[in-house]
């Protein structure tokens, strides 16, 4: 797991960053974070099923307009939230790791 340093050329915005508590406060069943990364490893039966689960949450991002980092290593898949302009963990991080679990659940990893 990266983990993505501040950038000044990223627009940091400190307002919109959760501190560790609201991250903690927030985030769903299942996950791990802070003010700087939210993820969650999901494991499944087959690697096809690893697969298809990144295309459904790939297509989530595309609806939502936040785009997390996905990785797919065999049969486990992590989902990583991390808000770049702000420089941690937003709401918008917060509302796609719910959202990605409805999609597991949907699923069922």
């Amino acid at each position: 797991m990266s983990y993505h340093p501040y950038d000044p050329r990223m627009a940091f915005d400190a307002h919109r960053k959760l501190t560790d508590g609201d991250v903690q406060d927030l985030k769903p069943r299942g996950w791990w974070g802070d003010d700087g990364k939210l993820y969650r490893d999901f494991t499944f039966d087959t690697y096809q099923a690893g697969v298809d689960f990144v295309v459904r949450v790939a297509a989530l991002a595309e609806e939502q307009g936040h785009h997390p980092d996905i990785r797919l290593s065999y049969r486990r898949v992590r989902v990583n939230y991390f808000t770049y302009d702000a420089g941690g963990v937003t709401g918008l991080d917060i509302a796609g790791a719910h959202a990605v679990d409805r999609l597991a659940e949907a699923g069922q990893p």
